[in-house]
């Protein structure tokens, strides 16, 4: 299925294991920051955890963060309507898009800026000349209710589940809100074409907005596998009690990173890089794998509780460069198929 391009993650994430060589941070003016007051904050991060960063970064600095947490997706529709209304009304921009991260990139859109511990990020997750870096990797797999399935019928791969005996099991995410799952379906696509897609309609996949709803949704047992959902919501559902699993499928999974950017012209350009600079902080990064059961941006930082090192899981690489150029045919084909 995915034979030609299965790498291990050294390979597939072009180096994500090593982190680069250690460099002097970009400074921040404290005084300047705390005068601004607050700094306002677009992002896809889970909420819960979003809302624990924001909590931690006020009461360390005594700036307020203004939050807005919606799906990737509906994040980048936000501020590219803002911006095309000629008003930046935010400041840190995180979300879960690399591709679309280039492509803002390459039109100026962001201030270089490369906080403390930026050296500590792969460099297949950041900008080398600091227009972003990631603030979490996403693993995007295959999830299933262990209690309501037979142990011989828990899937493997990908691709078996167009099998009919998942008829009415299946439950995805929408590429057209979570922009996660935007690189999970076009590389999909892309290696074993669309009539993949069109067997996993014939199989009455149910597709919601985003990841948490997918994780309710589970829980109730109302559908029993995720496909392409990421791990950190299987991991909260386990610490509740929910027997839902984790699939490190054969065929491989993927591995995406959650880009923050500073954003040029914003209100608060100051507390912009401070916050910048605390989410690359231990305090910040250690949370991802200890409660919110994703990987950190940090090479240096321990897996998930439970969860392989990086190195030795099966990773299917994404071509964000192809993403990025058929984003729009890939919401719009996928709705086709699901309408």
């Amino acid at each position: 299925m995915f034979n030609r391009r299965e790498f291990l993650v050294a390979t597939a994430l072009a180096g994500c294991i090593a982190a680069g060589p250690a460099a002097a941070a970009d400074p921040v003016d404290m005084q300047a920051a705390k005068a601004e007051g607050k700094v306002v904050w677009y992002t896809s991060t889970p909420i819960e955890t979003a809302q624990k960063i924001s909590n931690l970064f006020q009461k360390e600095t005594g700036i307020r963060v203004e939050l807005f947490r919606s799906g990737g997706s509906a994040i980048l529709s936000r501020f590219q309507q803002e911006l095309a209304a000629g008003r930046v009304m935010v400041d840190l921009l995180t979300h879960s898009d690399p591709a679309a991260a280039a492509s803002m990139t390459k039109k100026g859109l962001f201030v270089p800026f490369k906080p403390a511990n930026f050296d500590k990020v792969p460099d297949a997750a950041k900008d080398a000349g600091g227009n972003y870096v990631a603030q979490r990797l996403n693993m995007m797999t295959i999830l299933v209710r262990t209690d309501k399935l037979p142990a011989a019928d828990i899937p493997k791969s990908w691709a078996e589940l167009t099998d009919a005996k998942y008829r009415n099991k299946l439950i995805t995410t929408d590429p057209a809100f979570t922009s996660l799952q935007v690189s999970v379906v076009g590389m999909i696509a892309k290696n074993l074409g669309w009539d993949y897609y069109e067997k996993l309609r014939k199989n009455d996949m149910m597709v919601v907005p985003g990841n948490q709803q997918i994780a309710d949704n589970l829980k109730r047992a109302e559908r029993l596998i995720a496909v392409g959902n990421a791990d950190s919501y299987a991991a909260d559902a386990r610490k509740e009690g929910h027997p839902i699993a984790t699939v490190f499928p054969t065929d491989g999974l993927f591995v995406i990173p959650s880009p923050s950017h500073v954003v040029k012209g914003s209100p608060n350009p100051n507390a912009a890089k401070v916050f910048a600079t605390f989410m690359l902080s231990d305090a910040v990064q250690r949370l991802f794998p200890t409660e919110d059961g994703n990987y950190a941006a940090r090479a240096d930082m321990p897996p998930p509780t439970g969860n392989p090192e990086l190195g030795k899981i099966r990773i299917i690489p994404v071509d964000f460069d192809y993403i990025e150029r058929e984003t729009p045919r890939i919401k719009k084909r996928f709705a086709e198929i699901f309408s």
